[in-house]
């Protein structure tokens, strides 16, 4: 492991000084006041639009990133005291359809042809918008977060308009973002700006100001300079109301044989206190619309992470839940309101998020839970603090403090509670290369136990050849973070039945290496190294992944990649690792095993995603192949099946497994606004098979009726064990 470690800083240090990348000069486009009126009607015949400074000559980003691009595309921007304006006129030469994959909002924009603009208000490299449009005028918008090297977040929804006009050789967008949708400081005469196009069937990405193609397109490092005739003023007054009222009939076949219904309604608030610093009220909220989780086998021994999906938690998120990594986190919002996959009733809460000025960023969260006594839970309450200093060019410095403080009768249980208050430093250069994160939390409890800190590194070069990247982490045994999320400090003991507790190390190196014809179907390909190594306190090895990878992308988007898995697993106590059977002893374990992936060309009407691993397992062999198939008639919809099958054979006295879990899915979208969603999951580790269908009809911007139908069955006698039916009316009222 040392001379592994020793390796790979001598060639850290030589990438960091051998590779680089020439920035192409920032260009800039001038912003002037509209004189007359704009009209959304996709033609540009407005005199402002004559006299506007034109953003053209936008620069290849895939499948070279050399050179202008083929197809031509010309951007104008302008406002009044409402709106920013952004037109674009995306010359079309090729015949045949464009590539979309719906009319539902929110699209992916990497394997849609789209226009997009990117504002950094702040001109900080860090936190931005992204307004973006198809050609059938379906509309995108989302928040850059992070520099936006892992692209934009379309959680984010608020009200602005488009509209596109499609002609002969040519599409026509025009675009008004209201100020009130924004978060900006008044004062502040440059903007950053980037202005992107996705021409699919010429199979070519560009943009405005040169993003270089190992990175995200939506990545602020690369904006432009946006110049203001006259800084923006502050938007006015900025308040939402959004109600909601809902009914639900559910019937739960294991407990009783009696249908219960529910009505109910709860208020949404949004209240700009400054032009960059929201308000978000919550009372009583509901998340019945929430589309459940995507099930997947797991073969690990530790809890696996699914993302948030409610809309209250979402916005700003970046401000609360970044900290730490992605398996120590101090907080993780899905704590709140949930139990074990039972809902906790949340009676409200509030959150004001956003920038004090160019460098200070705060986020303060407080909610409220209630009681459930047929769950044996408390009441409590969830605050958040979290605090960023940008420093030095697009990085920052950022503290967060998490609390939980039990309630009795309204009443502070002194002896039950947990607080996690930590540091974090983000390091992100100014060319981008270089990222990365040093940080360390501390955990409080009433016993006031010893090591109940953790602490990690993370460093990373990324340019047009070379990933070469370093991480190290250590948690302590008590290191309790009650409203984060730490799976990989409990290991579970099958013979005794309980969870104990462990400290551990980790460290995690990777070196990969990027090729590129210069003539071949081929885009890039390149091997990559990494190895992944856990120890316990005393630095003892108890888990290890060494792999070896070569990954193909073709010009044509599709990617093949081969990977050869050396693992070693130390079993501190029995463990179930299939759900079946009997557990596997204490021990060790050396097995190996290889992986081949291929994903089609996803601009096709249908593509493809099979993988195929098969090897040693623990003591025995596995054989896993999955995939997923999606056939998309455009406009209408997409239709999908996603699979996995799981063959585990192991010597006796331990059991076989066979683990299946196939979910087809329907995505139809009838109108810009009516839209319909239903998926079956069937899953032969938690025998259960599950329907979830979706009906929303969005009847003005950001209002929404919704029709909710779940179902849920035992597997395979296909017993009924619940089912329910949820309406749901949510309506946004701007004052």
């Amino acid at each position: 492991m040392q001379n592994i470690l020793r390796i790979f800083l001598v060639f850290s240090l030589f990438t960091n000084f051998s590779f680089s990348y020439e920035l192409k000069q920032k260009p800039t486009v001038k912003i002037k006041k509209a004189i007359g009126k704009i009209v959304l009607d996709g033609i540009l015949d407005e005199e402002d639009w004559l006299s506007a400074d034109v953003a053209k000559d936008f620069y290849n980003t895939f499948p070279h990133d050399t050179g202008y691009a083929k197809t031509k595309t010309e951007s104008r921007i302008t406002y009044d005291n409402k709106n920013i304006y952004v037109s674009a006129i995306c010359y079309d030469e090729l015949e045949g359809n464009y590539v979309i994959q719906s009319l539902k909002r929110d699209f992916s924009y990497p394997v849609s042809d789209a226009f997009s603009v990117i504002f950094d208000p702040f001109d900080d490299n860090t936190n931005g918008f992204s307004f973006a449009v198809n050609p059938y005028n379906v509309q995108r918008e989302g928040l850059v977060a992070f520099g936006g090297g892992e692209g934009v977040s379309t959680d984010w929804d608020n009200v602005w308009y488009s509209e596109v006009k499609r002609e002969t050789g040519k599409w026509v967008v025009e675009m008004a973002i209201p100020f009130v949708s924004l978060r900006y400081k008044t004062n502040i005469p440059h903007w950053g700006v980037n202005f992107t196009r996705n021409d699919l069937k010429r199979n070519e990405s560009s943009c405005w100001s040169a993003v270089p193609r190992v990175y995200n397109i939506s990545s602020l490092a690369f904006t432009g300079d946006m110049e203001w005739d006259t800084s923006p003023k502050k938007s006015g007054t900025n308040v939402a109301l959004i109600p909601y009222v809902s009914g639900e009939g559910n019937h739960n076949y294991e407990i009783d044989d009696k249908t219960n219904t529910k009505p109910n309604g709860g208020l949404d608030a949004k209240i700009a206190v400054s032009s960059s610093l929201n308000l978000d009220i919550t009372v009583n909220p509901d998340f019945s619309q929430v589309e459940v989780d995507r099930q997947v086998t797991n073969l690990t021994r530790f809890s696996l992470f699914f993302p948030e999906r409610r809309k209250f938690f979402i916005e700003n998120s970046d401000l609360f839940e970044r900290y730490g990594f992605r398996q120590i986190r101090p907080f993780f919002s899905r704590q709140i309101g949930l139990n074990s996959g039972n809902v906790i009733p949340i009676l409200g809460g509030a959150r004001l998020s956003g920038k004090i000025n160019k460098n200070w960023r705060i986020g303060i969260m407080s909610m409220q839970t209630d009681k459930v006594k047929s769950l044996n839970v408390k009441s409590q309450n969830y605050t958040v603090v979290a605090l960023q200093r940008q420093v030095f060019a697009r990085s920052n410095v950022a503290a967060i403090f998490v609390n939980r403080q039990a309630f009795l009768s309204n009443q502070q249980l002194i002896s039950d509670f947990n607080r996690v208050a930590g540091l974090d430093f983000n390091l992100a250069s100014k060319n981008n290369k270089f990222r990365g994160k040093v940080f360390y939390h501390h955990a409080f409890t009433p016993l006031q136990l010893n090591d109940n800190y953790t602490h990690a590194s993370w460093f990373e070069y990324f340019d047009k050849n070379w990933l070469v990247m370093w991480n190290h982490e250590y948690v302590g045994k008590n290191h309790f973070a009650d409203v984060g999320f730490v799976p990989r400090i409990f290991q579970f003991d099958a013979v005794n039945n309980k969870l104990v507790r462990n400290s551990y190390w980790r460290f995690e190196p990777i070196v990969m290496y990027k090729f590129y014809p210069k003539s071949s179907i081929i885009n890039n390909h390149g091997p990559g190294i990494y190895l992944s190594q856990y120890f316990d306190s005393k630095l003892a090895s108890n888990e290890s992944l060494l792999q070896g990878s070569y990954k193909v992308i073709f010009q044509s988007s599709a990617e093949t990649k081969l990977e050869l898995n050396k693992s070693f697993v130390k079993l501190l106590f029995a463990s179930n690792i299939t759900s079946k059977g009997l557990p596997l002893a204490i021990g060790y374990y050396n097995y190996n095993n290889t992986l081949l992936s291929y994903t089609s060309n996803k601009r096709k009407l249908f593509n493809y995603l099979l993988t195929i691993n098969y090897g040693q397992f623990y003591n025995g062999t596995k054989f896993s192949y999955s995939g997923e198939l999606n056939y998309r008639q455009q406009p209408l919809g997409i239709f999908s099946l996603a699979f996995s099958q799981d063959e585990i054979k192991l010597p006796e006295p331990y059991s076989h497994a066979y683990l299946t879990l196939i979910g087809p899915k329907v995505e139809l979208s009838f109108t810009k606004s009516l839209f319909f969603t239903t998926f079956f999951q069937y899953n032969t580790q938690l025998n259960n098979f599950n329907i979830n269908s979706r009906l929303q009809w969005r009847f003005k911007p950001m209002s929404d009726f919704y029709i909710v139908y779940t179902e849920n069955y035992i597997t395979p006698v296909f017993g009924i064990k619940n089912r329910a039916l949820v309406f749901k009316f949510i309506y946004w009222l701007n004052l």
